[in-house]
């Protein structure tokens, strides 16, 4: 142990951001008072150590520690081909949930996107969306009646955003939210890289009587800057894997059903 804490003593600031990475891909998350014992560093070289990790886009600073973010591209035309068969999968673990005659809200996600892809042709819905993917794909479903939320185009998510498009939702009362999440965590929420997809996404929970999260396991526990709410507005979260899996355990103790 002494000797252990003379290396990390000496340690140069590069060893260190590795050490905090490598802890942080482990464990999903970091404490300050715990890496600087790890590092036998102040919490404050700790902290400016994790700050510059944030500003490289390598983590998401939190008080106390940092936290994971979510690996998924930014822009809409390099998400629509990452993990396209986990998108699938929750697709279709998506589908029982619609029904005939509901209205619901689609939002931008790609996994949104697959799940519009395989509605059945038979299936009569009526589908509100602020996504020219989702519009595009239902352009010829011969019985899902949809409404463009129009407003100004957000050229990297190819999304409406604006008020016209936030007063579209807030005039309806869906019967389902449908949400592609960016980032998920049980105690930070559900959080966006968009300011203005995170305030459409709350809008749209709000005027919804159920939300049903679509996420990918890898968006499990990690945060992006923007604030959508907290994880409990949630009813249903789906992801690729099995619904027992470990790492969904604190949003199924949080009353989460998780499939």
């Amino acid at each position: 142990m002494f000797i252990f804490a003379i290396y990390c003593s000496d340690m140069i600031k590069e060893e260190r951001l590795q050490i905090i990475i490598n802890t942080l891909d482990k464990d999903a998350k970091v404490r300050l008072d715990e890496l600087s014992r790890l590092l036998n560093v102040s919490e404050d070289t700790v902290r400016r150590d994790i700050k510059e990790l944030d500003s490289q886009g390598l983590l998401r600073a939190v008080r106390g520690g940092a936290i994971s973010r979510s690996p998924i591209p930014q822009h809409y035309r390099d998400r629509e081909k990452y993990n396209q068969q986990h998108k699938q999968v929750i697709a279709n673990k998506a589908l029982p949930f619609l029904k005939d005659g509901q209205v619901v809200f689609f939002d931008g996600g790609t996994s949104v996107v697959a799940l519009a892809a395989v509605l059945p042709k038979d299936l009569k819905i009526t589908i509100i969306t602020n996504s020219f993917p989702v519009a595009n794909i239902l352009e010829d479903h011969p019985n899902a009646e949809v409404i463009f939320a129009g407003g100004r185009l957000h050229k990297t998510a190819f999304i409406t955003i604006g008020q016209e498009t936030i007063d579209t939702f807030r005039k309806v009362h869906a019967d389902i939210c449908i949400l592609g999440i960016c980032s998920l965590h049980h105690s930070m929420g559900i959080t966006s890289i968009i300011y203005e997809d995170a305030q459409l996404n709350n809008i749209m929970i709000n005027q919804a009587r159920k939300t049903i999260a679509l996420s990918a396991l890898e968006k499990i526990n990690t945060v992006e800057p923007y604030y959508v709410c907290p994880v409990t507005d949630v009813d249903v979260i789906i992801t690729e894997t099995e619904s027992d899996n470990a790492a969904l355990d604190a949003y199924r103790h949080l009353g989460i059903e998780v499939v």
